[in-house]
């Protein structure tokens, strides 16, 4: 397959803006009043203050569970009493109303960045082909060093179980199979030029993790030659089914999308020279220097109704991309989302994008930061095809009508109030630096009852939310 570089530049024209424990699990404080549209709070939990990043929201038997990765820093855990460095909170939502925190496991030493366990992802063994069907399996960071997996069979009383790779330099957002096992890794794997990069691994017996290949783009391997691409942010597989996985490099800048072939990059020839890490790819999408890849999410087989009189092409393939926003009080170009048309894979191209217009709110002057940072990623059919959710930081959580991709139209929004517990963000230095306490959403996620989960960077927590009103009705909800 050639090596392609698609360039993006068509979407510059297309701009489109539209618009802790159970004693703490109730309504946030009344000091301060959430801005909404079609979009209502359900519950909250305030996540013990932590620092939040990944929820994964896990049906286990006949219970809801969400499971929660924190960036660095530290907290007490009441549960405890301790202070534990932040890890992975674990609560159960099967009342959304009244979530109740079950436990927190402690993460890696630092801040930030730095530290904690920012990634979670969560597997029943009744689904992994090899594992102990009794069984629910948390695959997890362990702050930059190490991937492991914990038994989480009982939610409240977490055990690890294994570490699937350590001695890193990086870790991110990683993608878990529960068919099949198959598990894509961010990983900073000594020797590889970029501290973020593929590991394959097959865990589909969690308790015995079986290496299968290191994967990223030319020039970032061992020996590679030339300034290496922009690291991994993260990877979405559609399974053997699909027989695609989506890579997203980048996050705010240099950013790169890649379609590969699933089956090629898992049997392939594994040594990492040029040739080899070119075999699998199908397509490859070159973004601006200002915009990045920190989400790609697939968007199959859309009908465009305003096609539908035509004698072709009414059915399309998109991606949806969510660049993140990394500087506070926009300090940076406006990090937005783009959607490119992928229904011809080697050749993909942008035909539309969204944000948030800045003077809906003036954004730019609340504090913290102003822009997208990631999508939901369950493709739940309630949402599928029709509503997406993106988190947008001090703009909140926004929703997003997508059912005509040339044409994304913003159909509700919720930002949270502040809390005592939200903390400051500062731009400049010495004298000169200047704080202000803002909403910070960071992640989003969906389960498949339909609710909306968000959770906040500044430590505000988690909110539970339900679509209301127009929005509503756009859903595939009963």
């Amino acid at each position: 397959m050639p090596y392609r570089h698609v360039g993006i530049a068509t979407l510059g024209l297309l701009a489109l803006s539209f618009g802790v424990g159970s004693r703490l699990a109730a309504q946030p404080p009344r000091s301060a009043v959430a801005e909404k549209s079609n979009m209502d709070l359900v519950g909250f939990d305030d996540l013990q203050a932590r620092s939040a990043y990944q929820p994964v929201i896990h049906r286990q038997r006949d219970r809801w569970i969400a499971y929660i990765g924190h960036h660095g820093g530290t907290a007490l855990n009441p549960l405890t009493g301790r202070q534990e460095s932040n890890g992975t909170s674990i609560v159960d939502v099967t009342n959304p109303r009244q979530p109740k925190y079950l436990a927190h496991i402690p993460g890696e030493s630092g801040q930030g960045e730095s530290g904690g366990a920012q990634m979670v992802r969560v597997c029943d063994g009744t689904q992994l082909p090899r594992a102990d069907r009794s069984k629910v399996y948390l695959l997890r960071t362990a702050g930059n060093s190490v991937l492991e997996i914990w038994d989480v069979t009982d939610p409240s009383k977490p055990a690890r179980l294994t570490v699937v790779v350590s001695g890193l330099r990086a870790t991110h957002k990683n993608w878990w199979e529960c068919d099949t096992g198959i598990a894509f890794l961010v990983s900073g794997a000594p020797g590889w030029r970029t501290d973020r990069m593929t590991q394959i691994f097959d865990l589909s017996d969690p308790a015995n993790p079986v290496f299968i290949r290191d994967f990223g783009l030319p020039g970032q391997q061992p020996g590679g030659a030339g300034p290496p691409p922009t690291g991994l942010h993260g990877a979405i597989s559609l399974g053997p089914n699909g027989n695609r996985v989506y890579f997203g490099y980048g996050t705010g800048a240099g950013g790169v999308v890649q379609i590969v072939d699933r089956e090629k990059l898992l049997n392939g020839p594994k040594e990492p020279t040029n040739q080899n890490l070119l075999y699998p790819q199908i397509g490859r999408l070159d973004l601006p220097p200002n915009v990045g890849a920190h989400t790609v999410f697939p968007v199959l087989r859309e009908e465009i109704l305003e096609f539908g009189r035509h004698t072709e092409s009414a059915m399309r393939d998109f991606l949806v991309i969510t660049n993140e926003s990394v500087a506070n009080e926009c300090r940076e170009a406006r990090q937005m989302v783009w959607i490119a048309d992928i229904s011809a894979e080697s050749k993909p191209f942008g035909v539309a994008n969204w944000t948030v217009p800045e003077s809906s709110g003036n954004f730019c002057s609340r504090g913290g930061r102003f822009g997208t940072h990631s999508s939901n990623e369950n493709r739940t059919a309630i949402y599928y095809q029709r509503v997406m959710f993106f988190a947008h930081f001090n703009a909140g959580v926004r929703a997003v009508d997508i059912r005509d991709p040339f044409h994304p139209k913003e159909i509700g929004f919720y930002i949270p109030a502040v809390t005592d517990k939200t903390d400051k963000r500062c731009v400049g230095q010495g004298p000169e630096e200047r704080c202000k306490v803002a909403i910070q959403t960071n992640n989003v996620e969906v389960d498949d009852r339909g609710y909306i989960y968000i959770v906040d960077r500044a430590n505000t927590g988690m909110h539970v939310l339900e679509l209301s009103g127009s929005a509503r009705r756009v859903a595939n909800l009963q």
